[in-house]
């Protein structure tokens, strides 16, 4: 698993987050609804991708602000301070941990089960241990949300005893793709639907069965 970035901006990356979620969610909205803001913009694209400007360049207050005006509304300028780390607070702090280690897209970590909602939850068992308890608990999520969505079309291939080779060849989609959606590179929810059909005639299966 590769860093997103290097770990020199880590501690300003988390604190900035952290407030910007902290401050965007109380001046804009809730929580989830400030977050799905903040992963539509491109500063969590350039964030994710550990542009410096964005991990210690802004504040958190201006990352959010960035963020509301990106989306469509304009910022309120609130007064803001922190005291001490509330639970939205943590939240933030937390979750820019988690996509420095994985390197994951804030979006894919979200897709993999880890929203902010889950993360919230988690706060009154966390909150005051070492942020490793956490990772290792947002980590085994991720990594159960990935086997569920891979295993679709994994499970019925093996259930038709081709290998993936033996199913591109009788599907007609190239071998990439495959091995693609089956290691989650890809959603195959996504994929054309000409694809998918193709998928599910070769394995004798419904669409809605690669898309379980």
């Amino acid at each position: 698993m590769m860093n997103a970035y290097d770990k020199i901006y880590l501690d300003d990356a988390m604190s900035n987050l952290a407030v910007m979620l902290d401050y965007g969610s109380a001046t804009y909205g809730d929580p989830e609804t400030f977050f799905n803001r903040f992963l539509v913009s491109d500063i969590s694209k350039q964030f994710a991708m550990g542009n410096p400007r964005y991990l210690s360049g802004m504040s958190g207050i201006e990352l959010a602000e960035r963020v509301v005006e990106e989306t469509g509304r304009m910022p309120l300028n609130a007064e803001y301070k922190t005291f001490g780390r509330s639970a939205t607070y943590w939240a933030g702090w937390a979750l820019a941990y988690l996509q420095w280690y994985t390197g994951y897209a804030f979006e894919k970590i979200r897709d993999w089960g880890v929203d902010i909602g889950y993360i919230l939850s988690l706060y009154p068992t966390y909150h005051e241990a070492d942020i490793t308890k956490f990772i290792e608990t947002a980590t085994l999520r991720m990594d159960e949300f990935k086997d569920r969505s891979r295993n679709s079309l994994k499970r019925q291939r093996e259930s038709a005893g081709l290998t993936q080779q033996e199913l591109a060849r009788r599907s007609g989609v190239k071998l990439r793709m495959i091995q693609a959606y089956e290691q989650n590179y890809q959603d195959i929810s996504k994929a054309e639907v000409g694809s998918v059909i193709k998928l599910a005639k070769a394995l004798s299966c419904s669409v809605e069965d690669l898309l379980a």
